[in-house]
């Protein structure tokens, strides 16, 4: 049965580094939205880090999914993984 993961981002690099990887970054993001792995993401206002809502099949998918993320992979980040049980609202099961 698939879960919710929220990922919270914080950046420990400067902004300006972060912006370089920027695009790339929201590449993949989108790549992952499209196969219904990434439900949504942002950045923090103000900006020092993000969030990421995950649905995925259990902890090792994400994990996978992370790694290939350009943010992770040139450890431009740090991550609060938290697995998360929507009850009410759009994000909650059928």
């Amino acid at each position: 049965m698939a879960r919710t993961a929220i990922v919270l981002l914080k950046y420990v690099v400067p902004l300006e580094r972060i912006l370089q990887s920027t695009d790339a970054h929201r590449a993949y993001l989108r790549e992952l939205n499209a196969q219904g792995k990434l439900l949504t993401s942002g950045p923090f206002e103000p900006r020092t880090g993000g969030c990421l809502i995950f649905r995925v099949e259990d902890e090792a998918e994400l994990h996978a999914l992370l790694a290939k993320d350009p943010f992770h992979k040139e450890g431009l980040v740090e991550d609060d993984i938290r697995f998360w049980a929507p009850n009410i609202g759009a994000l909650a099961p059928a």
